[in-house]
């Protein structure tokens, strides 16, 4: 044998035996590592049968000084294992929003005994009990807490916002519309109220409501208020519609004519729109504070909805907030009647898959805006200058070119368990499946539009679509088979390739052609829209299409950084201001060596437009002062949609009244 092959058969052997020691000692080693501990049972497994016995809740809303409610709830049990679950996937929220946090002093007992609860080890709103023997029935109390700073929180001295989720547990192992529930409520002294429920009696401040599943319950909140005005929107005996209005002060409830009969049209538009209705009475839950949160959640017949307190007496200024009770009333229909398959669940425990939010939220928030302008809320030029808006915040967005539309639908549960905002949400992206699907759905109806000429509209197959069962409102789940099927009857087209590219494929392409087929142009010019001269002065001014951020104009509503003059809430992923170095949560104190306003600010973005000096700003970020140069000469550049006359005007026709 030659001396380099011994040598190689040599090291080869040495090799090996040295490889199955190391390997072995690898393996000894992994094998003696930690084993992973069994995880606790699941809940009991869902049946879609009656649960035993109607549950009796008592809800104490006489404590609004301290934000809050006592509960007291009697549940009929057998001996045995029991779990309770507390309310956590909220439907309309679509994702795990309601806080088991503020749940505190819960005591349970049975035959006047104290019974333990314990808290599952992995599902946090759910809770272990073992029912001792003799008793058939469990009583509960505790507290919900809700929070007490100004504008968080829902319940004020004045207002309160009662959402039954938030004051209830339930028997887990049944489908939601299978557990029986009979509400009562205690007002504090001399408060009235409104929701959807029905009132079995009343003796002063002590409400009893008739029997309803738990599905009804949690869909049906109330609203409670010193200063209270019921105001009529019906069309007729056959489809009753209210405005239940509470506000911090009584001047604040009057209504002038011409405010009274653009909330009368929206219920007119609607019913041409839809030609059905699925309730038995419709009641808008409308707060009109300065100190109870804002608010826009759908119900099959009621919403909550709240604004700041001048919406009636300071008509002109909330043109912008205007859209907010007709996408939840369009939510009555699209959202609630019917339902994407994998959104609707058993019960308020289920996780739910939002992949058709686009549908949901998005040709919700479309018809919202054209039934804003068909009831005269809006001015078609006001509508016109929404959809510009929208149109400009995409084309400055980049996210588009790494992230669908469709992945934007998880946001809500994404944000749920992420207790930071998007700092870049133009580069992040959000919630946008909320307004780019505005563009892609004008874009389908501006299509049906054009192929049918003239003929059919999205209007059609909203009708078909959303119109089946009229009177009913039990829930009917839809698909995107069953979308396209629709559309089809009404405009045969490759809607499925429609939908795939715009809403499932990341499509750097601004989704447009709804306006350029409407007959418009997106264009930019140095004067302010209708839309944006009545934006809410307190909110943040953008300057998002020019020098790249949004920033705090005026004195905050809380104490926060992000809440003071000159707080820049939002900068533009890759703009002039990020090219610099400028971040969300620096405050601007300076501009070209003055004291920072938005009057300066603009001043200064006109003067660089003829000028090769570039634009001085002055921030602080914590203690440190920064100096940041904006080489930007391109002046204020807002959007507006400009008219293109060799096209047929499709926007506008959109917009019309139905007659």
């Amino acid at each position: 044998m030659p001396r380099w092959s011994f040598c190689n058969h040599f090291f080869a052997a040495t090799l090996a035996a040295f490889c199955v020691v190391l390997t072995s000692t690898v393996y000894a080693q992994n094998a003696a590592g930690p084993q992973p501990v069994p995880l606790p049972a699941p809940v009991p497994a869902l049946v879609d049968q009656p649960y035993a016995g109607t549950i009796s809740l008592s809800v104490d809303l006489t404590n609004v000084n301290d934000r809050a409610l006592n509960v007291r709830e009697a549940i009929p049990v057998k001996p045995g294992e029991i779990t309770l679950l507390y309310p956590q996937w909220l439907p309309g929220t679509h994702s795990p929003s309601n806080p088991v946090v503020n749940l505190a002093g819960l005591i349970i007992t049975a035959n006047g005994k104290g019974v333990p609860w314990v808290r599952d080890r992995v599902n946090m709103w759910a809770f272990h009990i073992d029912v001792p023997k003799g008793a058939s029935m469990l009583e509960l109390t505790f507290q919900y807490l809700a929070p007490v700073k100004p504008q968080q929180g829902r319940i004020s001295n004045k207002i309160a916002d009662l959402t039954w989720n938030s004051v209830l547990l339930y028997p887990a192992g049944y489908f939601a519309r299978r557990i029986q529930f009979s509400p009562e409520l205690k007002l504090p002294d001399g408060w009235k109220f409104a929701t959807a429920l029905d009132v079995k009696s009343q003796n002063r401040d002590v409400v009893h409501f008739k029997e309803v599943p738990l599905n009804t319950l949690i869909d049906s909140p109330l609203y409670a208020g010193v200063n209270y005005k019921r105001v009529d929107l019906s069309t007729g005996p056959d489809n009753p519609v209210y405005l239940d209005l509470f506000a911090d002060k009584p001047e604040q409830l009057e209504i002038t004519p011409e405010e009274l009969q653009c909330h009368k049209n929206l219920v007119i538009q609607a019913q041409k729109l839809f030609n059905s209705r699925h309730y038995d009475h419709y009641d808008f839950l409308f707060s009109l504070s300065d100190s109870v949160g804002g608010k826009g959640l759908e119900h099959h017949q009621s919403s909550e909805d709240g604004t700041r307190a001048n919406y009636f007496t300071d008509w002109a200024a909330g043109v912008p907030g205007r859209a907010l009770l007709p996408h939840e009333y369009v939510h009555s229909w699209n959202g609630k009647f019917r339902r994407p398959a994998d959104l609707w669940t058993p019960n308020f425990n289920v996780p739910m898959q939002n992949d058709l939010l686009w549908v949901y939220e998005g040709l919700t928030d479309y018809y919202g805006n054209v039934l804003t302008a068909r009831s005269g809320m809006r001015t078609p030029e006001q509508a016109r200058d929404v959809i510009a808006q929208i149109a400009a915040t995409f084309e400055i967005s980049p996210g588009r070119i790494w992230r669908s539309l469709e992945d934007t639908t998880n946001q809500p549960i994404i944000s749920s368990h992420n207790a930071t905002p998007e700092f870049w949400p133009s580069w992040q992206r959000s919630y946008d499946y909320y307004p780019e699907s505005d563009l892609i759905w004008l874009d389908a109806d501006t299509k049906i539009r054009e192929l049918s000429n003239g003929q059919k509209s999205l209007d059609d197959f909203a009708k078909l679509f959303f119109g089946i069962d009229n009177g009913s409102y039990a829930t009917v789940t839809y698909t995107f088979e069953d979308l396209v099927k629709v559309l089809n009857s009404v405009q045969p087209y490759d809607w499925t390739g429609f939908f795939r590219t715009r809403v499932y494929q990341v499509e750097p392409q601004i989704p447009e052609n709804g306006i350029t087929q409407g007959g418009y142009r997106l264009v930019y010019n140095d004067t302010e829209s209708e839309w944006m001269k009545h934006m809410d002065k307190s909110r943040p001014t953008s300057f998002a299409t020019s020098v790249g951020f949004s920033v705090k104009g005026g004195a905050g509503d809380d104490d926060s950084d992000s809440g003071q003059p000159g707080s820049i809430t939002d900068v533009r992923w890759d703009g002039p201001a990020f090219k610099v170095g400028m971040t969300p949560e620096m405050q601007l104190q300076g501009v070209n060596d003055q004291a920072f306003s938005v009057a300066n600010l603009r001043e200064a973005i006109v003067t660089a437009e003829n000028s090769q000096a570039p634009i001085r700003l002055l921030l602080k970020r914590g203690k440190e002062l920064i100096t940041l140069t904006v080489d930007y000469h391109g002046g204020l550049r807002y959007p507006h949609l400009q008219r293109v006359e060799s096209r047929p005007d499709l926007v506008d026709t959109i917009l019309a009244p139905v007659k």
